[in-house]
Order: C-alpha cells, then structure tokens, then sequence
C-alpha cells in the first residue's frame, strides 16, 4: 500500500453473513468497491474492471479468480493482478480483517463513503 497511515481509514463493510462464496458484495463507495468470499478466503478489491467500466462484483468467481462479465477479463482476488485480456492494469487490493461478525476494509482517505457504513481513522 502506498499511502501512509494517515491517509487511510477502516470502514466497517457488512457482516460476514452478508458474504456468499463466489459472488461478490459491492459497497456504496466511489471508487467502487468489492468483497468477494473465495476459497475459504476473503478479498476486497476495486470493483470496476480495468478494461472498460463494469462492474466486478456481476462477473464470474471461482478459486479466488474473477472474471468480468462483459469482456473476461481475468484478476487475481489475492492480489489484483491481471490473468487474462483485455484488461490493461491490475486493480488495486484492499486490506481486510474481521472484528466479531464485521467485517472492515482498509481505504485510502479519497475514496468517498457514499452511505451509512461506519468508519474510523488509523491512527
């Protein structure tokens, strides 16, 4: 992560319930965000494909890999990384952790909460 400590806040995201494995849970984030439950694992990266503007969370996922919808472009959940064309960048991963039934991802302090999801500064 290149932003430093400051610049970055937990956000509570959903409940772990809310997670289905191999679909993704988009937040109401600008840039979007996903969570997506995949080999036991969770992940949370951008949500919209670096390809053209589609949205993640609609696409295929399997073995923490997923695909976009419209034109299959493949990412590694792990990581962000491209597996596939057309797309031409990765996406950018994001930290998570579990607290209780909770859980909370990592973002850098542009990215806009755009509902009520609960946040806290690192500090």
């Amino acid at each position: 992560m290149s932003e430093s400590a400051a610049t970055m806040r937990w956000i509570r995201a959903c409940a772990v319930a809310d997670l289905i494995p191999d679909e993704g849970f988009r937040l109401d984030v600008s840039p979007p965000v996903s969570i997506f439950l995949s080999g036991g694992e969770m992940f949370c990266v951008d949500d919209t494909c670096t390809h053209e503007t589609y949205s993640l969370a609609d696409g295929w996922v399997e073995n923490c890999v997923v695909e976009c919808a419209l034109h299959f472009a493949k990412f590694d959940l792990r990581t962000g990384a491209v597996l596939s064309p057309p797309a031409p960048a990765p996406l950018v991963a994001h930290e998570l952790r579990v607290e209780g039934e909770d859980v909370h991802v990592l973002l850098p302090s542009h990215y806009v909460v755009k509902t009520h999801l609960h946040s806290r500064r690192t500090d």
